[in-house]
């Protein structure tokens, strides 16, 4: 496409956005991107052919919904600010296979919109640049709900990306490694500088590609008392994982039965829990509720 019409150029993001007299909401952590090879990179990333969907979470002006319109058989984008409906209508009015819908994507039900909107195509991805300070309880709803999705591809601060990507050992890795790394398999697709925004926002960008696992990646009896062992765990990064799960499930006092437990699991009680990988906390799960504890 021609620049003339791309959105995401900074002449045409400060046309569209003087046209109708938009304002930024910073409590809606608004920054949109003015980069066409970032877009790129977002897409490609995606691997969205004539066949698939796309659901896209916040989509600002639509620079991202323009191309994934280009790419997708489907493309539905779900947008918080009511202001910005006319404008996506107008600045989308050329593509027939978008569905521009008012709404909060947490308070969304995605297995409707999926019903209503994704029922003719093959495989459907999230694409999106999320706002920043929603963007774990918006990532864990899409994982949690077990939703048909092949892929997210998206946006988000650099260092909540590396968080979702890191290994065991590293001062990244914690409860949101874990949680991200049980449904999906993370992989960093680039930093995005602030420069690529506008307005420019506080810090940098990444975009991360989740690939959505047939199953789990271990297998546990209970998940929410996998998710709390784990949470629990990393209470206090600087304690031991004896220390930080003493706190939580043994306050009365049973050290001993604690660490019984824990060397039952093959786990050495002075380790942190940045130390263990998903399948110890699977197994430390495991031990745990045989034992009855939860």
């Amino acid at each position: 496409m021609s620049d003339q019409h791309d959105i995401a150029t900074p002449r045409r993001t400060k046309e569209i956005i003087s046209k109708h007299g938009f304002s930024f909401k910073k409590s809606l952590g608004q920054n949109f991107l003015i980069d066409a090879n970032i877009l790129n990179k977002i897409v490609e990333a995606a691997g969205l052919t004539p066949e698939r969907g796309a659901l896209e979470i916040g989509p600002g002006i639509g620079a991202l919904t323009e191309r994934l319109a280009q790419q997708a058989k489907a493309v539905t984008a779900v947008e918080i600010d009511q202001r910005l409906i006319p404008i996506l209508k107008d600045s989308l009015q050329t593509y027939s296979n978008v569905n521009v819908r008012h709404g909060d994507i947490l308070k969304v039900d995605l297995h409707e919109l999926f019903r209503e909107d994704f029922g003719n195509v093959d495989k459907v991805s999230v694409v999106a640049n999320l706002p920043y300070y929603v963007t774990t309880p918006i990532l864990m709803k899409l994982l949690e709900e077990r939703l048909p999705l092949d892929n997210i591809v998206v946006m988000i601060q650099k260092e909540v990306a590396q968080r979702m990507a890191a290994k065991p050992g590293g001062k990244e890795y914690g409860s949101l490694s874990i949680a991200v790394q049980y449904y999906c398999e993370p992989e960093l697709v680039c930093i995005v500088p602030k420069t690529v925004f506008i307005p420019q926002p506080n810090v940098e960008s990444a975009v991360i590609r989740l690939k959505l696992r047939e199953q789990p990646a271990v297998q546990v009896e209970d998940e929410q008392h996998f998710f709390e062992i784990v949470q629990s765990s990393f209470v206090q990064r600087r304690k031991t994982i004896a220390n930080n799960l003493k706190t939580r499930y043994f306050a009365g006092g049973d050290r001993e039965q604690l660490e019984q437990l824990l060397n039952r699991a093959g786990i050495e009680p002075t380790r942190r829990g940045e130390t263990l990988s998903l399948e110890e906390y699977a197994v430390l799960s495991r031990v745990f509720l045989e034992a009855g504890i939860r």
